[in-house]
């Protein structure tokens, strides 16, 4: 389990840019596939993926930041007042 602290919960996400739609696609290979319809320009995709992440959980796009990938495919997110119990019941197989 990745925790810094013990109110975050981190895990990976795997964001598509221009993917069509803001959605979520699942998980695979215990990280989260997203797409999302910004461009990966100016920062534009990352914060449809926080935006996105913070409605799908129910938290605060406060809550939500990205740790680390902000130019990669492959981000690293943390949301802060979420129980681990609680996204992976949301995303089954998803490695926290």
């Amino acid at each position: 389990m990745s925790r810094s602290d013990p109110g975050e919960v981190r895990f990976s996400v795997r964001l598509t840019p221009r993917g069509g739609a803001d959605r979520v696609d699942g998980v695979v290979e215990g990280v989260l596939r997203v797409r999302v319809a910004a461009p990966a320009v100016d920062g534009a995709a990352n914060q449809a993926l926080v935006r996105l992440l913070a409605g799908e959980l129910g938290v605060a796009r406060r809550n939500v930041r990205l740790v680390a990938g902000t130019t990669a495919r492959t981000k690293l997110v943390a949301v802060n007042d979420l129980p681990v119990e609680h996204l992976v019941a949301r995303w089954p197989g998803i490695r926290v």
